[in-house]
């Protein structure tokens, strides 16, 4: 079986981790390449795991050039599946529907409405394509149960959606290489970290009025309080002064994008999501290796992840009150000693359900079963 993964190299946090993770485990049992549009961290980060990659280079997202590229490298290299992770990789694949023999898989790693948020006409446009060329896909593979259902509401066919739950690799346990005084913490601090993009889709507000209220509402304890920020985007600066504006500068730091993930959260006591949409976000799946417990916003599949409150916190979309009741529940269980337990039972739990290879081995079964059953992406789609 050969497969070729296909993203356009830009990608980053959990949606590159995602198709690392996946690639290192399937290049074990089968021929699989990953191709970029542009040789960026992506691909430097899959040559160092040992992943074949392949540059289908573009001088600019309108170069369709390389449409012909990856058509005769298909070809050539006589794919049986392309796995496109991506807007841009969906649009560029959509192109191929009619000229190559290979099976189209998709993941969708976000909603693809809020791609493209606040991005005006463009965002729209933008959308459209993506939405129409996941429609176009022989199989579209979800990442928990609810995007499922949320793709069919866009359009996508059903019969075509195969749920598969996110993984990693909890072999590999988090070095405490830092002390917090590095980043100018102290351990009476409560840490809160928050793993994410800088983007509108993330609701940063949500987690910085959540520790105003903290601070104003808790003046002794508040005083602890210690939110941590860890990834860039195009809304950096704005939350920045979005920060300052409500006198929470000396108690917010931002780290911006990082590559010691599972290192920095060995600093924390907590982490947060408060995203208006997630698949099944790896970040938590990170924060459960660390035996850090969670507060989520109820998106994608997180109540799989924390099916209880022993291992975490799943509060409403936006609800800036509720984060900050959960926050001071867990900065209550830390002082009476509980809140190491309820780590510990999250990591026991992920490890059990949510491993690497159980996630990888579904996506190989699925492709052994569709091509069993063949049905190139010239030709009529057949059901599995």
């Amino acid at each position: 079986m050969n497969v070729l993964h296909l993203n356009s190299g830009t990608e980053t946090g959990g949606g590159m981790y995602h198709i690392l993770a996946l690639l290192d485990e399937l290049k074990s049992w089968t021929n699989v390449t990953l191709g970029v549009f542009h040789d960026g961290e992506l691909a430097k980060a899959a040559r160092k795991r040992g992943i074949d990659v392949h540059l289908f280079q573009q001088r600019s997202r309108c170069d369709f050039s390389v449409v012909k590229k990856i058509e005769r490298w298909l070809a050539e290299n006589k794919i049986d599946i392309i796995h496109t992770h991506g807007a841009r990789a969906n649009f560029i694949v959509s192109f191929l529907k009619r000229r190559a023999n290979s099976l189209w898989f998709v993941t969708v790693h976000s909603q693809p409405e809020h791609d493209f948020l606040h991005r005006s006409i463009a965002g729209k446009i933008f959308t459209y394509l993506n939405v129409r060329a996941i429609k176009a896909a022989d199989h579209v593979v979800a990442i928990s149960e609810r995007f499922k259902q949320q793709l069919v509401q866009i359009g996508v066919d059903r019969k075509k959606i195969h749920v598969i739950y996110n993984g990693i690799d909890f072999s590999v346990q988090p070095q405490a290489i830092y002390k917090r005084e590095a980043f100018g913490l102290s351990d009476e601090n409560f840490v809160i970290m928050m793993i994410a993009r800088l983007e509108p889709v993330k609701a940063h507000e949500t987690a910085l009025l959540a520790l105003k209220m903290l601070r104003n509402k808790h003046p002794v304890g508040g005083k602890h309080m210690h939110l941590v920020l860890v990834g860039d985007g195009s809304r950096k600066k704005e939350l920045e002064q979005f920060a300052k504006n409500n006198g929470l500068a000396d108690c917010t730091t931002f780290l911006g994008q990082r590559e010691d993930i599972n290192e920095l959260l060995t600093i924390c006591d907590i982490t947060i999501l408060t995203s208006k949409s997630e698949s099944f976000p790896l970040v938590l799946l990170e924060s459960a290796r660390a035996k850090k417990p969670v507060i989520t916003t109820d998106v994608g599949g997180v109540r799989k992840l924390v099916p209880g409150r022993e291992f975490g916190y799943i509060i409403k979309i936006g609800d800036f009150e509720e984060l900050a009741e959960k926050i001071w529940k867990m900065y209550e269980l830390k002082n009476t000693g509980q809140l190491q337990k309820m780590g510990e039972r999250f990591f026991q739990y992920a490890s059990q359900h949510f491993s690497v290879e159980k996630f990888a081995h579904s996506v190989f079964e699925i492709y052994e079963a569709v091509l069993k059953k063949r049905s190139p992406l010239s030709g009529e789609y057949t059901e599995v």
